[in-house]
């Protein structure tokens, strides 16, 4: 029973092996640099997805914002450096420096009311 247990073992590794005997056979031959090439190829197929998928974290810390929007308050979120719609609202916005600003077109002079209570005069 137990040959055949380890008769199994060995074909679990009998493409590995065969792979071992191939890469031994073109090292032997002069060949190594393509058995280092394919192997720096295989590493970096690896890695590839590994540094992008950090990468791209990185990049979204930086450039994501959360804030409210400046008329509604209505918080969301949205990139940095973007001209985007308020979902709520409707209001076009710009994502500047971590905060939602008003779109203003150039040469437009954006001002914010303020409600000033009135008094009544007695006659």
């Amino acid at each position: 029973m137990s040959f055949n247990n380890s008769q199994a073992n060995l074909l679990n590794f009998r493409p590995w092996l065969t792979l071992l005997a191939f890469a031994w056979l073109l090292a032997s031959l002069g060949l190594g640099w393509l058995v280092n090439s394919l192997l720096i190829l295989f590493g970096l197929l690896l890695l590839a997805p590994v540094v992008a998928f950090f990468g791209f974290r990185w990049w979204l810390e930086r450039n994501l914002v959360t804030d409210q929007c400046p008329v509604c308050s209505y918080e969301f979120t949205g990139l940095n450096n973007s001209q985007l719609q308020c979902p709520n609202c409707g209001e076009t916005l710009t994502a500047q420096k971590g905060h939602f600003h008003r779109f203003a077109p150039e040469g437009t002079i954006d001002v914010t009311a303020v409600e000033v209570p009135s008094q009544q005069l007695e006659d």
